[in-house]
């Protein structure tokens, strides 16, 4: 009797606590968005005053400013191929952009080192002979063919779907065929799987220009025939030749020179991080470079080009055809004023004008054709009047790569500005498998930092 009495009791307790949650529920018509608008502002504050107050406690071994900054500055990352340094500038394994454009080969007939080359360098930390390099060009091309699944998956996209969600579609839809993937099926040692992982890396970034290339004819020219892949041609030629500029020696050089350069910038940044980052978990070098695309697509990131190109047109239309160092001066304050950055200049590492910029001024100094494009000059006249400006501003005030790099494509005639972050994804393959394969080569582990709540924080600040 008691047992039946205590559950009796029992039961009517927690039906009548049911029937008020249920009451208080029915109560209640706030969305998630509308109770979310409530619960943000306070964790604002929060992190405001997390700002304000303790930015430089030191918290284990890092300050608060750091794990609340996006890890800015924090050296906890293992990146062989280069390592950037704030005044010099990105050096690819010791050698900065003057000497490697100095020693690495260029194709044959041109003058600027290949992608082949810069590949060869950052994989092996040796300068190549032009006979490697033109053996790994021959390899490339061997290799470069899309397979016909992955042809028409391109194909069946939507014109308006964005050229970088393609690409990254389409790498990822090559890792059908990957070597690393099968033998760590079949069963494979630890120390052996940087050999697939290899086969696996120098066959996405012989693809990449076919893939690329269909996705920009698919876009923007559907009725144009895609070249087949020359044999006898670098990857820069086969590509430039892919998108339709075979015929400019200017343009394919200047493409050979700009993926060069854009190969690696050491591994901290978005795209580099994140290809390491799924790479880290054993997936295959396609998804792995796949996840990076989408970093790259961020417009804090890969889509700076075609903003600063935007940007300079803006200014052109508005100043008109007399350009002058106190219009430009009162457009650039103008930028500021309003709210917005200067697209093109500051870099998170960088203090000192962006080698890599200087590479490309210089490419542009050797050309008439590109000296007297009002776009390029407009470029160089911004590059002497902003960092006055920007340092008044109390803004970091130099160029970096940005500032240049899109309006030479746009000079040349590939004037669609959403393609421009394809070509760089083209590019950062280079560095991306690099580390790919020295991570197996070298048995990284996976990456798995430590993460805190601001409450979290506040506790340990407290202690």
């Amino acid at each position: 009797m008691f047992k039946r009495v205590a559950f009796q009791s029992y039961t009517s307790v927690t039906g009548n606590l049911a029937r008020n949650a249920g009451c208080r529920r029915l109560a209640s018509t706030k969305t998630l968005e509308e109770t979310l608008r409530e619960v943000i502002p306070p964790k604002q504050e929060q992190l405001k005053k997390l700002k304000a107050e303790h930015a430089q406690t030191v918290v284990g071994d890092v300050k608060v400013e750091n794990i609340i900054g996006g890890m800015r500055g924090i050296k906890a990352m293992l990146w062989e191929a280069s390592v950037l340094d704030p005044v010099e500038g990105i050096r690819f394994h010791g050698m900065s952009i003057p000497e490697c454009r100095e020693v690495l080969p260029p194709a044959p007939g041109g003058k600027e080192m290949t992608p082949e080359s810069m590949l060869w360098l950052l994989m092996t930390g040796k300068v190549p002979t032009p006979q490697q390099s033109q053996q790994l060009s021959a390899e490339l091309a061997e290799k470069g063919e899309l397979p016909s699944f992955v042809e028409k998956l391109v194909d069946s996209f939507p014109k308006t779907l964005h050229p970088m969600t393609q690409l990254s579609m389409g790498v990822a839809a090559l890792n059908h065929d990957s070597a690393f993937q099968a033998a760590y099926e079949r069963g494979i040692k630890k120390t052996e799987y940087w050999a697939p992982t290899l086969e696996d890396c120098i066959n996405l970034v012989a693809k990449l220009p076919s893939l690329a290339a269909r996705i920009y004819r698919n876009v923007y020219y559907p009725d144009r025939p895609l070249a087949p892949i020359d044999k006898n041609l670098d990857l820069t030629g086969n590509y430039s030749n892919m998108l339709g500029f075979g015929n400019n020696e200017n343009m394919t050089e200047y493409l050979r020179l700009y993926i060069a350069l854009h190969g690696d910038h050491e591994g901290g940044n978005a795209s580099a991080h994140t290809s390491h980052l799924v790479g880290s978990t054993l997936a295959d070098p396609y998804l792995a470079y796949s996840a990076a695309l989408n970093a790259l697509a961020g417009p804090l990131h890969g889509l700076a080009n075609q903003e600063v190109l935007r940007w300079q047109i803006a200014m052109q239309k508005e100043i008109g055809d007399t350009i002058t160092h106190d219009n430009i001066k009162e457009y650039l304050w103008g930028t500021l004023k309003s709210g917005r950055v200067v697209p093109g200049y500051g870099h998170g590492v960088l203090r000192n004008p962006d080698p890599r910029f200087v590479a490309l001024q210089d490419f542009c100094k050797t050309r008439p054709d590109l000296q007297a494009s009002p776009t390029i000059q407009l470029v160089q006249q911004t590059a002497e009047v902003a960092p006055e400006v920007l340092k008044e501003h109390g803004k970091n005030p130099y160029p970096n790569v940005d500032a240049a790099s899109g309006c030479v494509l746009y000079h040349y005639g590939l004037t669609e500005f959403k393609y421009y972050t394809v070509i760089f994804g083209v590019s950062r393959a280079l560095g991306a498998v690099t580390q790919l394969v020295w991570a197996r080569a070298l048995g990284l582990p996976i990456e798995r930092p430590k993460s805190y709540s601001m409450d979290a924080l506040e506790k340990l600040i407290k202690n």
